[in-house]
């Protein structure tokens, strides 16, 4: 059964081509108010979070004043994505590891005394 015009069509979830854009943030990711903005980008850098500010005070009310704040939204919450993808990796790296070299030579000398 088709979808009606104003209904999505039940292929567009399903699209395997379809990839998460890594530089699109979700709506709830980073800093939601401007204390936890300020705070985030204290963590940072100190010196981030005073250019932030005046930033902020120059600009004027609206587009302007909206756009610095996303901009230091995004640089927030991308830093903290790539700090936990690096430790995800980190971690997958040292889970994975390499086997040790004993469980290598006991493979060969299970499949040479099958022989």
């Amino acid at each position: 059964m088709s979808a009606l015009p104003h209904e999505p069509s039940p292929q567009a979830d399903s699209d395997p081509y379809q990839f998460e854009d890594p530089y699109q943030l979700e709506f709830a990711e980073g800093p939601q108010t401007l204390a936890e903005l300020r705070a985030a980008l204290e963590v940072m850098n100190p010196e981030v979070l005073t250019a932030f500010n005046a930033r902020l005070d120059s600009a004027r009310f609206g587009a302007e004043q909206a756009e610095v704040i996303a901009k230091a939204r995004r640089a927030v919450a991308f830093s903290k994505r790539a700090a936990e993808e690096a430790a995800a990796a980190v971690a997958a790296e040292e889970a994975a590891g390499d086997p040790p070299a004993e469980d290598l030579w006991s493979h060969l000398d299970v499949r040479d005394s099958a022989s």
